[in-house]
């Protein structure tokens, strides 16, 4: 034999049987012997060995093990293939992704215009902005629904990254498999990809730099060029335009970058609804939960007067904070699961800091003529 371990594994065992008289079970002393005798050296077959799945207890090998059958028969063996990992493509579940209807909503704000550019089908990038719980959100869903849209909807942190969005490779049944993000998926179905709350990520979602031009993506890790399929286009929203939040209302929204925010093609102010259109939302509101009649027409009255004087105070810098549509339309279910107007007011400012909260309250006292007293509610299941 040669000098260099230039022979598979096959041939040295099929050398070694014949070395042992076809005696399966081979000593380190006969090993030793062969190695001698074919001038290799003794740690590198043993190391052969013990790889190959011969070792069958200390200072034995078997040569006939499950691994070796082939080399009884003293035949080379094929040569085999490294195992490689699986790579494709999984596509989510073919369900639909079109928003439900929901019939209580009314539409105002940017809603008409953000339709008219979901139904063009035109691809044209939208930044929504304006302070919480104005509908900013529900508006493009709803948008959706009414046109029969999917929507890939995005909930934005810190944290997101490239591989939250474009997507990365998954452990399947020990295989590795490539899993589109909600990004390529929203491509791959011309749907509506909403980033909600955009300002509250760093600058990792600045991969979506050429999905905001409308152009083909190219994912480095399969090879492949994903092409958005018509229809598809970006619509974000936030509570700031992108430059953070110096009122404090807003902690953890972030300045974002310049180029980012450039390749959005407009952008729209959504403001909180006017009276008349916010009281149509908590009829219907309480409509749906079975609640009509004169004293729901006030209750809705009073409410949107109570934000509306509220909201114009906070304009002009007299507060710190304001009551959403939102929470109006919590304070309503608030009201018809326990047909107490006094504790639906309450639990529902608790949010705010003992000051802001007392003076909300006060001011509803004032707009409605109710007595709105500061109590503290125990829970029906509490033991004494």
């Amino acid at each position: 034999m040669a000098s260099k371990l230039t022979v598979d594994t096959n041939e040295i065992v099929a050398s070694l049987l014949e070395f042992n008289d076809d005696n399966a079970t081979l000593t380190t002393a006969d090993l030793r012997m062969w190695c001698e005798l074919n001038n290799y050296t003794y740690n590198t077959i043993r190391n052969r060995l013990n790889t190959g799945g011969y070792k069958s207890s200390r200072g034995k090998y078997n040569l006939t093990a499950a691994e070796a059958v082939v080399h009884l028969e003293k035949s080379v063996a094929q040569p085999v293939a490294e195992p490689v990992c699986e790579v494709q493509t999984v596509i989510k579940d073919s369900v639909s992704l079109i928003p439900v209807k929901d019939d209580k909503y009314v539409p105002f704000g940017c809603f008409k215009d953000l339709k008219s550019v979901i139904k063009s089908k035109i691809f044209y990038p939208i930044f929504i902005t304006g302070l919480s719980g104005n509908g900013k959100t529900h508006s493009v869903e709803q948008s959706c629904s009414q046109l029969g849209r999917e929507v890939v909807r995005v909930n934005l942190t810190i944290e997101t990254d490239q591989d939250d969005l474009i997507g990365g490779f998954r452990l399947v049944n020990g295989n590795t498999a490539w899993h589109d993000g909600p990004v390529i998926d929203a491509m791959r179905r011309g749907a509506i990809l909403l980033l909600d709350e955009v300002d509250l990520a760093s600058n990792k979602i600045m991969c979506l730099q050429s999905i905001l031009e409308g152009k083909p993506l190219f994912l480095k890790k399969t090879g492949q060029v994903v092409t958005p399929a018509p229809g598809f286009n970006v619509i974000a929203t936030a509570n700031t335009k992108g430059k953070g939040s110096d009122s404090g209302m807003f902690i953890g929204t972030n300045v974002m970058n310049e180029a980012f925010l450039e390749r959005f093609a407009v952008t729209f102010e959504q403001s909180y609804p006017s009276p008349s259109v916010e009281k149509k939302i908590l009829l219907n509101n309480l409509k749906e939960l079975g609640w009509v009649g004169d004293n729901i027409d006030k209750l809705c009255q009073n409410l949107v007067d109570w934000s509306d004087i509220i909201r114009k105070t906070y304009y002009d810098g007299g507060v710190d904070d304001v009551i959403s549509t939102r929470r109006l339309v919590n304070v309503c279910k608030a009201w018809a699961i326990w047909d107490d107007t006094n504790k639906a007011i309450e639990l529902c400012t608790n949010r705010f800091d003992d000051d802001t909260a007392s003076v909300f309250r006060e001011l509803y006292q004032k707009i409605s003529g109710d007595v709105i007293e500061d109590q503290a509610y125990e829970s029906d299941n509490a033991t004494i």
